[in-house]
């Protein structure tokens, strides 16, 4: 007998849900999308926390006391303060010597930025050139100028420029030449040593950048007779532009309220202050002559600065992650 093949039953086609409009249920296990959002701010929470505790608080204070009228004599327990307004901004404000000490500072922390800048970015594009073992030398000796703490810096810098005992004068044959009495030299080395401890957070974030480029997109342009300045300004700046952002923008709010070293190796704002920047000059304002609250003023000047430039950072890096 011949065997006859089983037909397999089909299974009924599954009915079709009717069209009613309604959405389909939502799932087990998925969170809504407003408790999602709220995540990342649960995570931050703790950090946010500490930042108010540490952040706010003084900002407060800081703000309060530039609408006070706040001497020693409040600091002494005396007399209630008084309500100026806007009374110690006016008088900052109409102090020739502040838009003066501004205009110096604005000057000076450009050129510690450019100058950091174009340390770091050329030193790191030298890390990927040299062997291992000068790499590390040189990465030792950049991380430990970093960590050098910046009144130690600067009581080595004031040294090693020092007319009677510094060894710079006498390698560059400049006699008993004092570098803190000119004006624009002691701000020159002020800016070598600002460089000095700053290139290398600029180096490292660059060399690290430049590590995460393809290979063969340096191979390619080298092939095609590109010059090492035309890769750099072609290539790999284009390419690097989110981490220029991050290393300028910091390099800006670091240098801009510069006062260790300005402090140390001017001997307080250098002759007749014609080396003060805007932190020395609050110092000066609030502690040498007594007037917190016109100190406290350009604290919030500074911060209102500050805080800009951090809101065009956050700004362009939204940008470029539009971009991306």
């Amino acid at each position: 007998m011949s065997s006859v093949p089983l037909k397999t039953r089909a299974a009924p086609p599954r009915a079709q849900r009717p069209a009613t409009g309604r959405q389909p249920a939502r799932r087990r296990g998925v969170a809504p999308r407003s408790r999602a959002g709220w995540t990342p701010w649960l995570y931050l929470a703790p950090a946010l926390v500490v930042l108010a505790a540490l952040l706010l608080y003084p900002i407060y204070q800081l703000g309060l006391i530039s609408f006070l009228e706040y001497t020693q004599a409040q600091v002494s327990g005396g007399e209630p303060t008084s309500f100026q307004g806007l009374g110690n901004y006016a008088t900052l404000f109409g102090d020739p010597q502040f838009w003066q000490v501004l205009g110096a500072t604005v000057c000076f922390a450009a050129a510690c930025v450019v100058t950091t800048l174009a340390v770091g970015c050329a030193l790191a594009v030298l890390l990927t050139r040299i062997r291992a073992l000068p790499r590390l030398a040189l990465m030792m000796a950049a991380l430990g100028a970093w960590a050098t703490p910046a009144i130690t810096g600067s009581t080595v810098w004031v040294f090693l420029f020092d007319p009677d005992y510094g060894p710079v004068n006498r390698l560059l044959g400049l006699g008993d030449f004092s570098w803190t009495y000119g004006r624009y030299s002691a701000f020159a080395l002020v800016l070598l040593e600002v460089v000095w401890c700053s290139f290398p957070f600029v180096m490292v974030t660059v060399y690290a950048g430049i590590r995460a480029i393809p290979g063969e997109v340096l191979e390619a342009a080298s092939l095609d007779g590109a010059s090492q300045w035309r890769i750099w300004r072609s290539v790999m700046a284009p390419m690097l532009r989110p981490i220029l952002i991050v290393v300028t923008i910091q390099s800006i709010i670091w240098d801009f309220k510069v006062f260790t070293q300005i402090y140390v190796m001017t001997g307080g704002g250098g002759i007749a202050g014609q080396n003060l920047v805007l932190n020395v000059y609050a110092y000066q304002q609030a502690f040498a002559s007594s007037q917190y609250s016109l100190g406290a003023a350009i604290g919030v000047v500074m911060l209102l600065i500050l805080l800009a430039v951090t809101l065009v950072y956050l700004r362009l890096m939204r940008r470029q992650g539009e971009e991306l």
